[in-house]
C-alpha cells in the first residue's frame, strides 16, 4: 500500500501476538460483553444486512493494537483485511482529505456496530502508547544512547496487557510485566522493613536465582547501599541529571555488572539530560498513564458494491 510514513518503530517488525497469554481473547470478549450488557435497540434499527466499513486513521502515530482489533470482530462472526501493519508509523495529514485506509471491515450491520467502539477503543489507546514509546526511543537513538527506554506498572486496570503489547510494538520495553515478574523494593516496602539492607534481605529468602531485585534509591548513598546488599538492579529515582549521572558512574565502577536505571519525574524534554554510557534503562510511567490516543474512525459506506 501507499502512504506517508514517518520514521519506522523497528527495522525489522516482530509479531508479538505470539507473546499474548492464553487468557486475551477471553478478554476481549468481555470488552465486548461489558459494552452491551442487555439490549442493543441500534443494532435492531440496522439489522444483519452485510455491509462493509472503512477504518481511517486520522492522526499521525504507529498503528497498535491489530490484534485486539481483529479479536473484537472475529468474536462478532465479522472480517477484517488490513491495508497497514502493525508497527507502521503514518501521517494522515499528508494524504488528501487528510486520512488513510487502515483496514476494511465486512460483517453483518448490527455486528459492526456492535463491536465498533470497542475495538476503536482497543487501537487508539493501543496506538497512543505505541506512538509515546516510538518518540521516546527516538530520542534516545537521536542522541546516541542505546540503553532501554522503558513504561512502568503505571497502566490502567484490565487493560495492561494491551498497553505492555503496545509498548513494545513502539519500541520501548514492558519493565516488569506485574508484581510477579520481579521483585522491585520501595520506598514504602524500606520503611516497612526498617532498611535497604533488610527489605532486600528478605526478598532473597523467597526471590531464589530466579528473580531479579530491584530496589528505588532516592539518593547516592541509598543507591550504595542497594547494591552492597545484592540488588540486581538500582533505580535512581527523582534526582537531578547531573547528580544521577555522577551517582551511576560511582555505582558502576564499584558494580560494573549491576543495571542502573533512571525514573522519576522524566519528560520527553529532559530525557537527553539523564543520557550516560552508565545509566542502563529510562523509564517513563507517562508511556502508559499520560499518552495521546490515535484517532480512529470506523465508517460503513453509504452504497454498497453490488
Amino acid at each position: 500500500p501507499k502512504y506517508p510514513k514517518m520514521s519506522a518503530a523497528a527495522a525489522d517488525p516482530v509479531d508479538y501476538k505470539a507473546l499474548l497469554p492464553p487468557h486475551w481473547l477471553e478478554e476481549v470478549k468481555g470488552w465486548v460483553r461489558d459494552d452491551v450488557p442487555s439490549i442493543d435497540i441500534g443494532g435492531l434499527v440496522v439489522g444483519d444486512s452485510p455491509k462493509e466499513a472503512h477504518l481511517w486513521m486520522k492522526s499521525p502515530g504507529v498503528v497498535a493494537g491489530v490484534p485486539f482489533f481483529d479479536a473484537v470482530f472475529e468474536f462478532l462472526g465479522c472480517t477484517v483485511e488490513w491495508r497497514v501493519q502493525e508497527g507502521d508509523s503514518i501521517d494522515p495529514s499528508q494524504t488528501p482529505g487528510g486520512k488513510v485506509l487502515a483496514a476494511v471491515v465486512t460483517g453483518p450491520a448490527r455486528k459492526l456496530l456492535l463491536g465498533e467502539r470497542t475495538a476503536l477503543n482497543t487501537l487508539s489507546r493501543a496506538s497512543g502508547v505505541a506512538t509515546a514509546a516510538a518518540k521516546a526511543v527516538s530520542v534516545a537513538r537521536s542522541h546516541n544512547w542505546h540503553g532501554y527506554v522503558a513504561g512502568t506498572r503505571k497502566t490502567t486496570p484490565g487493560f495492561r496487557i494491551v498497553e505492555k503489547y503496545a509498548l513494545l510494538v513502539g519500541g520501548a520495553a514492558t519493565h516488569r510485566l506485574d508484581l510477579s515478574n520481579m521483585v522491585m523494593l520501595k520506598d514504602n516496602h524500606i520503611w516497612s522493613a526498617g532498611s535497604i539492607t533488610k527489605a532486600v534481605q528478605h526478598a532473597k529468602t523467597a526471590a531464589g536465582f530466579t528473580s531479579k531485585i530491584e530496589v528505588e534509591a532516592r539518593t547516592p548513598e541509598e543507591a550504595i547501599e542497594a547494591a552492597s546488599a545484592g540488588a540486581d538492579i538500582v533505580m535512581l529515582d527523582n534526582m537531578a541529571p547531573e547528580v544521577l549521572k555522577e551517582s551511576a558512574a560511582a555505582l558502576k565502577a564499584a558494580f560494573p555488572h549491576l543495571t542502573v536505571e533512571a525514573s522519576g519525574g522524566i519528560t520527553l524534554e529532559t530525557m537527553p539530560e539523564y543520557f550516560s554510557p552508565n545509566v542502563d534503562v529510562i523509564s517513563r510511567g507517562s508511556l502508559t498513564q499520560g499518552y495521546g490516543c490515535i484517532d480512529f474512525s470506523l465508517k460503513i459506506l453509504q452504497q454498497q458494491k453490488p
